[in-house]
């Protein structure tokens, strides 16, 4: 398994993550034996970091009760605060979190989204006292844009940015990209298969279970889904004449950038995890890029 540095000198973590939101059952139903082997899967593939977060339902009780027995020394462990981000609730949220993941330390704690009704200096101010008691070893954000970014550098510096960023949501590319380039701050890119449409497994008449989240998203339904499908399948034949599937595609184009640290797949079983690790240790040539490219502009992109 392939290795990037979090940021200017964090830690090194394994360019595959594991992202914890699928086992929490809000793709469709994952049992806790099936979701904690799947967890012990990443970790023995080599995968050293997971990423979980308050609002991911029951994904941190699943992640803690995956790294007992020994377990938990082996990765680098990331969770989120979710919504409330006053000084009382990030630290009655972190208190939670090492409870749920059974450890008295997370490496990585994030501020899950830009929320205007708390401010981000007193945010931050509480993140960074996290840090300095040893709660954490690094802080970072999520789904946070340069100018939020650069407001949240002013009162504590962070290691990291969770954006979603795949072939076919690449608006980070313009602006935000490129100044996490220029600071020294880790992309930890999430989403990297769009939510299952860059998987090739799916018709346009298919149909999510109510207790799966696409089942109440636009682009998983009508015009939107058919013509994201169709890129897919396109993608897919390039994928093919790599050897390589289209999942694997998907991840390995993402690594082609060295601002990229680590892709966040999700995975609900251990053969998705397995299917996943093949997503690195290899390149695209600049012909096959070219041809991407083709595929993802023959059409408007959709976000």
């Amino acid at each position: 398994m392939e290795k990037r540095q979090l940021g200017r000198d964090g830690d090194f973590v394994s360019t595959i993550g594991f992202g914890a939101w699928p086992i929490s059952g809000a793709m469709g139903t994952v049992d806790e034996q099936t979701a904690i082997a799947t967890v012990h899967a990443a970790i023995d593939s080599g995968i050293t970091l997971i990423d979980t977060a308050q609002g991911y339902r029951t994904s941190e009780a699943l992640v803690g009760k995956a790294l007992k027995e020994g377990h938990r020394e082996r990765v680098f462990l990331a969770t989120k605060v979710t919504g409330r981000y006053s000084r009382q609730a990030i630290r009655e949220a972190i208190e939670n979190s090492l409870r749920n993941l059974q450890t008295d330390h997370v490496d990585l704690y994030q501020i899950h989204g830009w929320n205007p009704q708390y401010p981000i200096d007193e945010s931050m101010e509480a993140m960074e006292q996290l840090r300095q008691e040893g709660k954490t070893r690094y802080i970072g954000v999520s789904n946070f844009n340069v100018g939020q970014m650069k407001t949240a550098a002013q009162t504590a510096p962070f290691h990291s940015l969770q954006p979603r960023y795949n072939l076919l949501d690449r608006e980070i590319e313009s602006d935000i990209l490129p100044y996490c380039e220029a600071e020294g701050i880790g992309i930890l890119a999430h989403s990297p298969l769009a939510k299952g449409v860059l998987t090739g497994k799916y018709a346009p008449d298919h149909q999510f279970p109510q207790n799966d989240e696409r089942s109440q998203m636009s682009r998983f339904q009508g015009e939107e889904f058919r013509r994201n499908l169709e890129k897919a399948e396109k993608l897919k034949t390039i994928a093919q004449r790599c050897n390589l599937t289209l999942i694997q595609l998907a991840i390995g184009w993402l690594l082609r950038l060295s601002a990229v640290t680590c892709v966040l797949v999700g995975a609900k079983n251990p053969a998705q995890v397995a299917e996943h690790v093949g997503g690195q240790g290899w390149q695209l040539s600049d012909e096959e890029l070219q041809e991407i490219e083709g595929v993802l502009a023959s059409e408007p992109k959709t976000y």
